[in-house]
């Protein structure tokens, strides 16, 4: 007998948990201040049902639904536009990662003179937003993975430089957010698993990333053990809502652990994503063993804690490793970036941009271009034993 899990949380800000609750949408909008709200969405929930149905339940509203995947400074122009031209008050992101990036970054621009990339999340530079040009968020995620809904920044692609850039304010956290998973129903088995282990690759690196947040360590090592139990579940079943409620929950989980840091898998995958157009989850899924590898040396004493979390019946790193790669196995995730259109022609420019992503500097060691490049030199190819521990 599946349990239906229920409830009102304000930890990293207010969550709505639990089957049905968009039926509050407009509540709440009404609660965050919101009364003519634009809704940012991905193209491909453009006409679904629930999307019409928000529409429905918010007077004034209108949708902006041109966001895709490795949302793009374009993407975000033209919401801007749309926002200002409907002279609306608030943003509910409705969607994956990437609509509610976009959305929580047009909010966030909505009222600010100066260009977007002098908010990116480098030092102080915060500062330089005017807070009272900041408009409400309401989230809404159909996907479990990225867990933006709880982030108070925003990945978007820099078009002119292939670079990802994260523009970051605190006031960029989403007022409410509405963790229905009846949402989530229809989220095919293959972008289930990949946002799924996106998830694990956040709690993963924010448990592994150097220096002392036993909050966000504590919320990660849960993270992993609900992932693991309930995304090969959600996969078999996707009307399992027990599952499906669990992995929303984790997917938060694992946004609010990398407060700590994240490592090397973000690091190239964020490069990756910007050459070749690939899923933002699905790379990480992918590079995740390559970069395990090459950490063994500073995390095989936290890999062991992983491994009891989890009962593995094998213990310590080579237990917790084999485990990894048994889930990529079961969920059908593919074991090489070549096998999702990446090749290496782009090597040294992966290698360069993933040393000065912000992700790198907390990789569990030290890393550098050269040893980046290796690191996707042997993903790509699909090669465990190309991958020198911690050389």
């Amino acid at each position: 007998m599946s349990k239906v899990l229920c409830g009102n949380w304000n930890y990293p800000t207010t969550i709505w948990a639990g089957p049905g609750r968009i039926a509050e949408l407009a509540a709440a909008c009404a609660a965050a201040g919101i009364k003519r709200p634009l809704i940012v969405t991905d193209e491909g929930l453009v006409g679904a049902p629930m999307i019409k149905n928000a529409l429905a339940a918010l007077k004034g509203s209108a949708l902006f639904g041109a966001v895709r995947g490795n949302p793009a400074s374009s993407h975000v122009e033209a919401g801007l536009r749309a926002y200002r031209a409907g002279g609306h008050d608030g943003v509910v992101a409705f969607g994956g990662g990437s609509a509610l990036d976009a959305g929580k970054v047009v909010a966030f621009m909505s009222g600010q003179t100066r260009p977007l990339w002098d908010f990116e999340d480098i030092g102080d530079w915060w500062t330089r937003a005017n807070p009272a040009g900041i408009a409400p968020v309401v989230a809404v995620p159909t996907t479990a993975g990225t867990g933006s809904e709880v982030g108070r920044a925003g990945v978007i692609l820099n078009e002119e430089t292939h670079q990802k850039k994260i523009i970051f304010h605190p006031q960029m956290m989403p007022r409410i957010v509405i963790s229905d998973p009846e949402l989530t129903v229809g989220l095919p088995r293959a972008v289930t698993a990949a946002t799924g282990i996106d998830a694990y690759v956040h709690c993963f690196e924010a448990f592994c990333a150097p220096g002392f947040h036993p909050l966000a360590d504590g919320v990660a090592l849960e993270g992993m053990r609900i992932i693991h139990r309930y995304l090969p579940r959600a996969c078999a079943d996707g009307k399992d809502i027990e599952a499906r409620g669990q992995m929303l929950a984790a997917a938060s989980m694992g946004a609010t652990a990398f407060q700590k840091g994240l490592g090397g898998v973000h690091a190239i995958a964020h490069p990756v994503g910007s050459w070749f157009n690939t899923h933002h989850g699905l790379t990480n899924a992918v590079i995740l063993p390559y970069v395990m590898l090459f950490n063994r040396p500073a995390i095989a004493d936290k890999a062991e804690v992983i491994a009891r979390v989890l009962d593995l019946p094998k213990r310590g790193f080579d237990g917790f490793f084999d485990s990894v790669i048994e889930m990529r196995r079961e969920l059908g995730i593919p074991h090489s970036l070549a096998e999702i259109g990446v090749s290496v022609d782009k090597a040294q420019i992966i290698g360069r941009e993933a040393a000065i992503d912000p992700s790198a500097g907390s990789n569990p060691i030290p890393v550098d271009a050269a040893k980046l490049e290796r690191i996707f030199r042997a993903a790509v190819d699909g090669k465990l034993g190309a991958v020198e521990s911690g050389a």
